[in-house]
C-alpha cells in the first residue's frame, strides 16, 4: 500500500524532511539563547544603573580591562578636564540616528591619572574632515558621574581603526591608544557622562542602554519548534493523500476500460 514511499522522488522528500527537522530545531535553540543572554544583559544592565556609585579608581585602573560584570557600573570621578587634548569620535549616531561625532574629554585626577569621558554626541562638520563644533567643557575641578564601559576595540565593535585622519579625530574609544598620546597613565576603559545636567550648548548626552525590551528572539525559538514539528506531520499528510490519489486511480482505471466502445 505504502510502497510508493520507496520511490526516488519520495525518497528525496523524505531525506529532505529528515535534514529540515535537526535544522529547525538548532534554529530553535539559537534563538533561545540570544533570548537568554538578552535576559541576562538586561539584568546586568538594571543592577548595575541602580547601583550606588563608586569611585572610578575603585574598578578600574591603567591598563585594566574592564569585565563585562562591570559594563555600564555607575561611578564618579573627580578631577580637571583637559581640553587641549580633546579628541571626536567619528561615525557616531545619535538618538534620532543622526551620524556625527563623540566627545572625548580626558579628566585629570587629583594623582595625575587621566579617566576618559565620553561626553556626547555633536553633529558633523561642514565638508568631509572637517573638525566639528565642540562646547567646551566645565573648567576648574569638577565631580562627574558616568557608565563605565569597556575600552572599544575592531575586533569587538566591528569598528575599523583607519589611520591618516584628520587632527584630534579617532575612530575608536581607547584608553590605550589615548594614554600614548597623552604621554600619561589612563584609566582602563571610559565613562559615559550621566551627571551633571548638561548646560545649553553642551554635546547631547548619551541615553541610557535599553535594558526593558528583551526583543522577539523567544517568539521566534517557538516558530522554529512548531515548524520542526510540523514537518513529520507534513510528511505524514502528503503520504495518506498520495495513497489515497493511487487508490482513487486504480479504481477508475477499470471503469474507465468497461465504457470503451468495441472495436470490429
Amino acid at each position: 500500500m505504502y510502497r510508493f514511499v520507496l520511490t526516488r522522488q519520495w525518497v528525496c522528500l523524505t531525506l529532505v524532511a529528515l535534514v529540515l527537522i535537526p535544522v529547525m530545531v538548532k534554529l530553535g535553540f539559537w534563538q533561545f539563547h540570544r533570548h537568554e543572554r538578552r535576559v541576562a544583559q538586561n539584568e546586568l544592565i538594571a543592577a548595575n544603573l541602580d547601583a550606588a556609585p563608586v569611585p572610578v579608581t575603585d574598578v578600574t585602573s591603567p591598563g585594566h580591562e574592564v569585565p563585562r560584570a562591570d559594563f555600564w557600573r555607575t561611578v564618579t570621578a573627580t578631577g580637571t578636564f583637559d581640553a587641549a587634548h580633546e579628541v571626536v569620535v567619528r561615525m557616531r549616531t545619535n538618538a534620532d540616528d543622526r551620524v556625527g561625532f563623540h566627545v572625548l574629554t580626558p579628566l585629570v585626577l587629583a594623582d595625575g591619572r587621566v579617566v576618559l569621558v565620553n561626553r556626547g554626541w555633536v553633529p558633523g562638520g561642514g565638508a568631509p574632515g572637517d573638525h566639528p563644533q565642540v562646547p567646551a567643557p566645565p573648567a576648574g575641578e569638577v565631580t562627574v558621574t558616568g557608565r563605565l564601559k569597556a575600552d572599544e576595540t575592531s575586533a569587538g565593535s566591528g569598528i575599523k581603526d583607519r589611520a591618516g585622519l584628520p587632527d584630534r579625530q579617532v575612530m575608536l574609544i581607547n584608553s590605550e591608544q589615548q594614554a600614548r598620546a597623552l604621554g600619561r597613565p589612563v584609566l582602563g576603559g571610559y565613562l559615559e557622562l550621566a551627571a551633571p545636567e548638561p548646560a545649553d550648548g553642551s554635546p547631547e548626552p548619551i541615553g541610557e542602554p535599553d535594558h526593558d525590551s528583551i526583543g522577539a528572539h523567544m517568539a521566534y525559538a517557538v516558530q522554529w519548534w512548531l515548524f520542526a514539528a510540523g514537518v513529520p506531520v507534513g510528511w505524514v499528510v502528503l503520504v495518506r493523500r498520495e495513497k489515497r490519489d493511487r487508490e482513487q486511480a486504480a479504481a477508475a482505471a477499470p471503469a474507465a476500460g468497461e465504457n470503451e466502445p468495441a472495436t470490429a
